[in-house]
């Protein structure tokens, strides 16, 4: 008997490692919000920056969220220089008391600065 359910326990081991194997993921983009680095001394000017110079939140129906595009009806506004120069590329917006970067070409949201 034990030897009936050490097996049975055995193949349905084996049964789940080949159907987990068999699984394809398979993911069609790229992903900006990995590739984009702040350094901490960046994430202070940045929130020093929105709060010195008063920028006033964006309001829209739909809540920006990183990985999602931002609506047409919000203005993209230029990253300053003393952001970073790596970031001068992107546009962001000041959202719910967030700053997110923006890939001006797909409006889509590649990350949240805390």
């Amino acid at each position: 008997m034990k030897k009936l359910m050490l097996t049975c326990a055995a193949a349905a081991l084996i049964s789940t490692g080949a159907m987990a194997q068999s699984t394809v993921v398979t993911t069609t983009g790229t992903s900006h919000a990995a590739a984009v680095q702040i350094e901490p001394e960046y994430r202070t000017k940045i929130r020093s920056y929105v709060t010195e110079h008063k920028i006033r939140p964006v309001e829209s129906r739909e809540k920006i969220v990183v990985g999602s595009p931002v609506p047409r009806e919000v203005e993209l506004e230029s990253v300053p220089a003393e952001w970073g120069p790596s970031l001068t590329k992107y546009r962001y917006v000041y959202s719910g008391e967030r700053v997110m970067l923006v890939d001006p070409s797909t409006r889509t949201v590649v990350q949240e600065v805390e």
